[in-house]
């Protein structure tokens, strides 16, 4: 396979309402041929949808928070409503007016069909296109530019059940070709030079045509092994509590006893907090009752995981009356 991959130049600044296919055919150097597969950044995406706001930054990621994954200090990892994974909800504040922010598309993969659509009928050929964002990876520095909207591309190959040059018979590998063609334009693009729209051209038909879209490529959360992030999963699992929805008010300053207190029969055991500083966990019994003290017990070591967890230093002591 052969790829050729090259930027648009002199588009220049979208604005709300702009016909984003008219303007990007104006600035082509060659006709676009059948399977050429236009990448265009969510930014320029969501300015012609007229997104952009001059409206708080955190109020614009509650709107656009389903739940929150991870969280240290002022970075929040946050699953959108479109399901996506991203620092921040994928707000941006980068190549905008001062004082504005601007979200991701409402509907990734419908933009994706429209503008598709729209550049079919300008070009009078069968195209793909995808919407691409940026976003970090667990684990690994850095960012790189992935799929987040798909339109006559197959998001992702697999190889299940194909046995490799060896004889051995994959099970799982699924090359994720939408992402690798985003990071491809993001690559011929550069981050700094203002280029929002890439042409590639040059994929295998067998590519090429899909209509499953850039979800396919979001698990579940029944699939996802990583969907709370350490700090944040031992904060739910000691909670008991549903796996929180919205944007949290709560941060490094989490109440440490209103989160040990969430999982606890309060009847039977509670936690105060002592003249000098350390907590003390009380059963609650008048009889002594075996019950009340398991309790205490479990609050105290819930503690302890929480104060872990937060990383707090305190001293935690069961005491009876």
């Amino acid at each position: 396979m052969v790829l050729r991959a090259w930027p648009l130049e002199g588009i220049g600044e979208i604005r709300p309402g702009d016909d984003l296919a008219a303007i990007i055919v104006d600035h082509l150097t060659e006709p676009l041929e059948a399977g050429d597969v236009v990448v265009v950044t969510s930014k320029v995406v969501s300015k012609a949808a007229g997104l952009a706001t001059a409206g708080d930054r955190d109020s614009l990621i509650d709107a656009e928070t389903d739940r929150v994954v991870a969280r240290r200090g002022q970075t929040r990892i946050v699953r959108t409503h479109s399901g996506l994974t991203l620092a921040a909800a994928g707000i941006d504040a980068s190549n905008l007016e001062a004082g504005s922010v601007i979200p991701l598309p409402r509907d990734p993969d419908g933009a994706a069909r429209d503008l598709r659509g729209r550049l079919e009928d300008l070009a009078g050929v069968r195209l793909g296109v995808i919407v691409s964002d940026t976003a970090g990876r667990a684990w690994r520095i850095g960012q790189t530019d992935i799929a987040i909207g798909a339109s006559g591309v197959a998001p992702y190959l697999s190889f299940a059940g194909v046995e490799d040059a060896y004889g051995n018979l994959l099970a799982v590998t699924s090359p994720a070709i939408a992402d690798e063609i985003a990071g491809t334009a993001e690559l011929v693009a550069g981050k700094l030079d203002g280029q929002p729209v890439v042409v590639v051209r040059g994929l295998p038909a067998a590519w090429l045509d899909s209509d499953e879209g850039a979800a396919a490529l979001i698990r579940d959360d029944d699939g996802d092994l990583f969907g709370l992030g350490a700090r944040d999963a031992v904060l739910a699992a000691v909670s008991r509590g549903e796996l929180p929805r919205g944007f949290p008010v709560a941060d490094e300053g989490d109440d440490l006893l209103a989160l040990a207190r969430a999982g606890t029969d309060l009847s039977l055991a509670d936690v105060t907090v002592a003249a000098d500083g350390s907590l003390e966990v009380r059963a609650l019994s008048e009889d002594g009752a075996p019950e009340a003290h398991v309790e205490a017990g479990a609050l105290a070591e819930r503690l302890r995981i929480l104060a872990r967890a937060l990383r707090r230093e305190i001293v935690i002591a069961v005491v009876s009356d």
